[in-house]
């Protein structure tokens, strides 16, 4: 079970009036973590983690979609100019969908754990599709635990 760990830039914009980041601004940041960490671009293969296996970007077969999210905040997370360092796993694979979990990690510890539930539909029909095999073997080595919340 490994982690994977992605430096996230706070922008300016997604601090509020009370100095920290917004509620609302937490969701991009834990997307920009999530497609680093997993969605395979139209890059050069220098460097490129073996979990960038799910298609993205215009003209890909497939998308995925966001079928659910839950964010628990433990304390803000102020504005800095280094990036907030984000670790992310897998908490469960399904046929044709995944949970990918979060822990934001802020000056003082994590500052937000979250769980985003995503789903693979075929572009050109519109339906949820099964994740293939190439998919489940990058995947599997992030399998761990899922996020538990404190008040459910």
């Amino acid at each position: 079970m490994t982690r994977t760990t992605v430096p996230v830039h706070v922008r300016w914009s997604d601090i509020d009036g009370y100095g920290h980041v917004n509620n609302a601004a937490m969701l991009t940041l834990l997307e920009d973590a999530r497609i680093a960490a997993f969605w395979s671009h139209d890059l050069p293969d220098e460097g490129a983690r073996s979990t960038q296996v799910l298609a993205a970007g215009p003209g890909a077969a497939s998308v995925t979609l966001v079928a659910r999210q839950e964010i628990e905040y433990l304390a803000p997370l102020p504005y800095s100019q280094r990036p907030v360092l984000v670790d992310l796993w897998i908490g469960r694979i399904g046929g044709a969908s995944l949970d990918v979990c979060y822990e934001v990690n802020g000056p003082q510890g994590v500052c937000a754990r979250a769980m985003s539930s995503m789903v693979m539909v075929d572009a050109a029909s519109g339906s949820p599709r099964r994740l293939t095999e190439t998919e489940r073997a990058a995947l599997a080595p992030l399998l761990e635990e899922p996020i538990t919340f404190r008040r459910r």
